[in-house]
Order: C-alpha cells, then sequence, then structure tokens
C-alpha cells in the first residue's frame, strides 16, 4: 500500500487525555457511602443548582411550553423516524427453539432489561438529539423504567427542549442532575430511582469515565472518546460539500479528528483551501473548537485507488463514516469497520445525529472494529433455555459424565450419573471415557 500524507496530525484524541479517574472514583465512593446527601452535595457543587432534581408534571408542562411550535414539530419529526427505524431493529430479534438431538429442546429468548438510565449531556450544547436516540431505543426495546438524567444549568434547569424530548419520548423520570452525580444516582438507585440496569448516552470525559468504571455493576452501550469522522472521497466528489462536512464535524471539539481519504489530489488540495474559511466563518464558540480540531487532529491521506482507501478507513475505523464516490454498492458491500455509513453526498453525519432514524450513541477511538453503535439490541439480553425428555436426556448425560470426568469435574459428572440411573436403571454406561 502507497499512501501519503498531504496532511498529518500532531496529535491523537488522546494525546492530553486527562486522567481523571482517580477523581471519579473518589466521588463514586463518596456518593456510594453517603447517598442521596452526598449526591445533593456534588450537585449543589458542580451544577449551581437548587431547583427540583426530579421534575414534576407541573414543571415538564411548563418547559414544553417554552419550547417553540415549529422545534416541538422537528422533535417530534426525529422521534418517529428514530422510533421507526428501532421498531425495524426490534423485529431482528425473534424467540427461536429447536431440536438439537431427538428430545432435547433448546431455545433462545429475548428479554428487554427492567430499568435503563439515559443521561443527556446539556452543557456546551444542548444535545436534545441525545434525548430522542437513548430514551426512545429504550422504550421500543421494552424497558419498564427509563430514567432520563441531564445537567442543569444554573439557576435555570435543563434546558426545555431537552425536557420535551425525554418526555414525548417515554422517560419515565427527568432528573436535574449532571456529570458524575448523575451517573451515580442512576447507577445507585438514589433519589428515590430504580437502580439502573444498563446506563447510555455521551457525555464528557468524567461522565465516561464514571460508566467506565460501573461497567460490570451496570451494563453500559460503550467506552466513549472524542466523536471523530472519516470522509472517503473520489474525483466525482463536490470539494465544497466534503469541506463543510469535515468542519461540520470538527466543531464538536478541540479533539474530535476528521480525516479526509482520497484518491484524487486536487480535491484534496481544493477541499484544504477551502476549509479555514468554513471555520472562519463559524460562531466564535464553534470556530475554536472547529479550528483546533482541523489543526491538531485532521489528516488528508492520499491513496493510489479505491481498495487502498477503504483498507485505510478500516484501519482508522471511524465513529462515521461518509463515502462520497461513485459506485456506492461497491462500498457498502466493501467497508467493514464504522459506527455509522453515509452513502452519497445526498446524506450526511448531521442528518444521522439529528433526525433521520439511525442512532447516534457511536463507537469512537477505533472500537468500531468489534462494535456498532447503540440501538434496541443493547437493551435486550438474548437468553437461552432448554428442556428435555428422558430419552432426549440420555446421550447428553453420558457425553456430560464422561467429559466433566475428563476435566476433573466429578460433581459435574455425578449430576448426569444421577439422571441415568434413575431413568435407566436396567442399563450399563460407560461414564468414564476409557477404551
Amino acid at each position: 500500500m502507497t499512501i501519503e500524507y498531504l496532511k498529518k496530525a500532531d496529535l491523537t484524541s488522546v494525546s492530553h487525555a486527562d486522567d481523571v479517574s482517580e477523581t471519579v472514583k473518589e466521588i463514586l465512593n463518596k456518593i456510594e457511602a453517603g447517598g442521596d446527601e452526598a449526591a445533593l452535595a456534588y450537585a449543589k457543587q458542580f451544577d449551581k443548582y437548587d431547583g427540583n432534581i426530579e421534575l414534576t408534571a407541573a414543571e415538564i408542562d411548563a418547559a414544553t411550553a417554552l419550547v417553540p411550535a415549529k422545534l416541538q414539530e422537528d422533535i417530534r419529526f426525529a422521534h418517529a423516524n428514530v422510533k421507526r427505524f428501532a421498531e425495524a431493529q426490534r423485529t431482528t430479534l425473534q424467540d427461536v427453539e429447536c431440536e438439537v438431538v431427538p428430545g432435547l429442546i433448546a431455545g433462545q429468548k429475548t428479554i428487554p432489561v427492567r430499568t435503563a438510565g439515559c443521561y443527556i449531556p446539556g452543557g456546551r450544547y444542548s444535545h436534545i438529539a441525545s434525548a430522542i436516540m437513548t430514551v426512545t431505543t429504550a422504550k421500543v426495546a421494552g424497558c419498564e423504567n427509563i430514567i432520563a438524567c441531564s445537567p442543569p444549568r444554573p439557576d435555570v434547569g435543563i434546558a426545555p427542549a431537552i425536557i420535551y424530548a425525554a418526555h414525548i419520548c417515554g422517560a419515565n423520570k427527568i432528573m436535574a442532575l449532571g456529570g458524575v452525580q448523575g451517573v451515580a444516582s442512576m447507577a445507585f438507585g438514589l433519589m428515590g430511582l430504580p437502580k439502573a440496569d444498563i446506563l447510555v448516552g455521551p457525555g464528557n470525559q468524567f461522565v465516561a469515565e464514571a460508566k467506565r468504571i460501573l461497567f460490570g455493576r451496570v451494563g453500559i452501550d460503550m467506552f466513549a472518546g472524542p466523536t471523530d469522522s472519516l470522509i472517503l472521497a473520489d474525483d466525482s466528489a463536490d470539494p465544497m460539500i466534503v469541506a463543510a462536512d469535515l468542519v461540520g464535524q470538527a466543531e464538536h471539539g478541540y479533539n474530535s479528528p476528521v480525516w479526509l481519504v482520497t484518491n484524487d489530489k486536487p480535491l484534496a488540495e481544493k477541499v484544504m483551501e477551502i476549509v479555514p474559511g468554513l471555520i472562519a466563518d463559524l460562531p466564535e464558540t464553534n470556530r475554536v473548537n472547529a479550528e483546533a480540531a482541523w489543526r491538531d487532529y485532521a489528516e488528508v491521506i492520499l491513496c493510489d485507488n479505491r481498495e487502498e482507501m477503504a483498507s485505510v478507513s478500516d484501519d482508522y475505523a471511524p465513529e462515521h463514516l461518509t463515502v462520497q464516490a461513485q459506485d456506492l454498492p461497491w462500498w457498502l458491500d466493501r467497508l467493514r469497520c464504522y459506527g455509522s455509513l453515509f452513502l452519497g453526498e445526498e446524506t450526511t453525519v448531521a442528518y444521522g445525529d439529528k433526525a433521520s432514524g439511525t442512532n447516534h450513541v457511536l463507537p469512537t477511538s477505533s472500537s468500531a472494529k468489534y462494535t456498532g453503535g447503540l440501538s434496541v439490541h443493547k437493551f435486550m439480553k438474548i437468553v437461552t433455555w432448554q428442556r428435555a425428555t428422558r430419552d432426549g436426556s440420555k446421550p447428553i448425560a453420558e457425553a456430560t459424565a464422561r467429559i466433566s470426568r475428563l476435566e476433573g469435574m466429578e460433581g459435574h459428572a455425578r449430576t448426569a450419573d444421577i439422571r441415568l440411573q434413575k431413568y435407566f436403571p436396567k442399563e450399563n454406561f460407560d461414564l468414564i471415557g476409557t477404551d
């Protein structure tokens, strides 16, 4: 493979990752020991908010009244799309049974977890879409209890649009708690909440670390890092659209990598020429993020052909992968490692982030090599069962006894022996397995 970096990143998404683990561990330990009182103390310290922690129906209604009608319509539109796609995914999980050997039937059963804790960021940006993505999928999966937790703004509370989105998507409780204290309250069952079986949703490094530490005691959607995006483009791509899509993702944060992989050098050079102007035209906060992300983390990679481009992409395993190239079916069939794929100029990552129906909680930092994003499947347990006739259990018992003794597990072997002796008392069995 011959590739050329027309722009090489000076940093990676973990170059300056702060070690927050000890801080988060300390907060989690203190909240678990101190319960509601400790969580509320941290909420007062970090959220600087003295309002109700659990929103009342009246407060939800008041927040709804503050959301413009057109925005309500947009939220309902996005919710309907996410719900429709989640329902389609749900149909792919089926209860099944099969007769493994005559007389022994085994099966698969899908059961939703009871309680889902959905964290919805509300700091630099109000993540309305995260409320839609997390709460809707949990609802479609069939979770009995869905908790939506979002950081309140000082003296204001949760953004009204987040409250409205969480409510219409099916949250049973909406909690005004941010950061580690919010995650801990859901995990430990504080503030009168049922203990969460799974924690989902994006968040800052403290939220991500809290979920990582708690994993095992509760399920989580994934280990999350800074968002990242890669575009595959050939000479048919529009350089202005490619540049706009790169900038649109770079505004997420100073350490959000964006990558362009192409086999057309003039396209690459044109995109690199356009990007700074698009960044300069952004509002200040967005501009600062995009400037840093483009300067320190972005890469432009030139390949010889589309197979090389696909190989580079699979190696990066981006969270978001866009293809703006000819022969889209070839790319769909060839590409293997991505969180979500956007085929053609007519769609873009922002569509998936906000309203098209696919989920935007996706694997980052190359974890798309081994996992997909949030879906109804994350809220479902696939469990197994079996039953047998006495005749059907006979060959299973014989094999189990012999294998168990070979492994040195005599107690296991005897659970098979006792059944053979009860069901077939007149027969002799070789349960040792020696010739």
